[in-house]
């Protein structure tokens, strides 16, 4: 998965906004090692939580393993007019706090 340098730049941005990071990685992958303060989320229940999302009123940082499923993430957030960015692999998005 290619993550566009547009986003890449973005992440500090978004970062200084107060954007949260939202990891969409399985339960067993995000204990393995995540972004501390991240709000995990697994992809397949993300549409069941956009409420939530909603309610935070802040812009989202995606991430996952490789960044295919953050990017799912990413559009489904924008479906619903959450402003949301894809950070890509976790590791990346940390590498910026």
């Amino acid at each position: 998965m290619s993550i566009s340098n547009q986003e890449f730049e973005q992440i500090q941005e978004y970062l200084d906004k107060g954007a949260i990071v939202l990891d969409v990685r399985t339960e067993a992958e995000y204990n393995e090692g995540h972004v501390e303060g991240a709000l995990h989320i697994v992809l397949d229940e993300l549409e069941d939580e956009i409420e939530q999302l909603t309610a935070l009123q802040k812009p989202i940082i995606t991430c996952c393993r490789s960044g295919a499923r953050s990017e799912h993430a990413k559009d489904l957030l924008l479906d619903y007019e959450i402003d949301a960015i894809n950070g890509g692999p976790w590791q990346n998005v940390k590498s910026y706090l």
